[in-house]
Formats: structure tokens, C-alpha cells, sequence
């Protein structure tokens, strides 16, 4: 088991990650910030390789929240059904556009308390778009991110709130988006949710997580 402090743990982390992503940038097709938070409500419980197959589609035929507030529901729900939870998805996505049409005059804020106030729009969102539009660091706290973080002992929360103030404590601020979109990455590649390539983790030396060796 790991000994290192929990500060410790999260510095040795934090090399290991940036030089095996040195690059780290949101996998969600964009050209606007509108266009990112549209994507990444679209996002839940969806990959972003079929969310990023439906928006050239839909960006096309909505290219705006005036677009989208007059596309017709079921127009909209049509575009969207691959992404799952359609309905909802379309409903908020309508909703929130509205609301960038009466509060915003049409453009994304770059707040998070102005982001969340937008029907459909969690911390999580908000932390995509202000990290990956407006270049202001956040943690993302995806289901990767919670279950690599907790296996780590990063965190020894569930909610996703919590082990996102504890990230921000243990992480310097200008890494934070970087950090969370490694995690994210290392989570599909490496640490997966049922079998995680223990024997082969690049981060083993720092994990507290209990591994199974193989049988031979």
C-alpha cells in the first residue's frame, strides 16, 4: 500500500498523468462555447464519440439558441434520440436556451453561479465549458474521475461535490481541468470500473487500492 501523504500521493499523480497525456484537450466537437454546452448536456450518459456523430447533424440545423428555442420539440428530440434520454436532453437544451435568450442576450456566461442557473446545467457542465471555452480552471467530476480519485485515495467521498473541493485543494489551481480531463482519459484506459489493469498501472507505486495479481 501506498505510504505517501494524500498531498504527496497528488503531486506524484499529477507527473505521472501529465507525461502520459501531455496533451489534454475536452474530445467534444466544438467551434463555440455554445456550441461545447450544448454538447456536453447532450453528454450524460452518452460517449462523446456519439454525441460528437450527432452534432454536425444538429448544429446545422440549429446553429443558435434562437434555433433551437424555435425548432419543434419533436424535431429536436428526433436529432438527439441517439444520445439517449432524448426527451429530457431536449427539454433542458430548449429551456436553456431560452434562458440565454432572456438573461444573456444569446451568449454563454462565463460564471459558474450564471452558468448553473441555466435550466439543464450542472457544476459539471459548467466546469467543461468554463475550462475548455473560456480557459477559467475547474474540476470535472465525471464517473471516472470519482472512481479514479477514490481508488487513489484521493478523495474518500462519493459526491461528486465533495471530491471536487478535495481535488481543488490538492491540486494547484491552473491544472485543474487539465488534471480532471487526465483522469477521465486514464479512467477508459487503465483504471475501468470492473477490471482495471492493476499489474500493468502506471500509478501503482502510489495507489492504495487493493489489486489482484493474475492467476498464472
Amino acid at each position: 500500500m501506498a505510504r505517501l501523504k494524500r498531498s504527496e500521493r497528488a503531486a506524484a499523480v499529477l507527473r505521472v498523468l501529465n507525461a502520459r497525456y501531455p496533451e489534454a484537450k475536452t474530445p467534444l466537437s466544438h467551434r463555440n462555447a455554445f456550441e461545447l454546452l450544448v454538447a456536453t448536456i447532450l453528454s450524460a450518459q452518452c460517449t462523446d464519440n456519439q454525441v460528437n456523430r450527432v452534432t454536425p447533424r444538429l448544429f446545422e440545423r440549429c446553429p443558435t439558441p434562437q434555433a433551437f428555442v424555435a425548432c419543434p420539440l419533436t424535431d429536436l428530440e428526433a436529432l438527439i434520440r441517439p444520445t439517449g434520454f432524448y426527451r429530457n436532453k431536449a427539454r433542458h437544451i430548449k429551456a436553456c436556451c431560452e434562458a440565454l435568450l432572456a438573461s444573456h442576450g444569446g451568449r454563454v456566461p462565463r460564471t459558474m453561479e450564471e452558468l448553473v442557473a441555466l435550466p439543464g446545467v450542472g457544476r459539471k457542465t459548467a466546469n467543461v465549458v468554463l475550462g475548455a471555452a473560456f480557459e477559467t480552471p475547474g474540476i470535472v467530476v465525471d464517473t471516472h474521475v470519482a472512481r479514479v480519485s477514490g481508488r487513489l485515495g484521493l478523495t474518500r467521498h462519493r459526491d461528486p461535490a465533495k471530491i471536487e473541493i478535495d481535488l481543488m485543494r490538492l491540486i494547484p489551481r491552473a491544472e485543474w481541468s487539465g488534471f480532471s480531463l487526465r483522469l477521465v482519459f486514464f479512467g477508459r484506459e487503465v483504471c475501468h470500473a470492473r477490471k482495471p489493469k492493476c499489474p500493468a498501472c502506471p500509478l501503482k507505486v502510489h495507489c492504495p487500492f487493493p489489486r489482484k495479481t493474475p492467476a498464472a
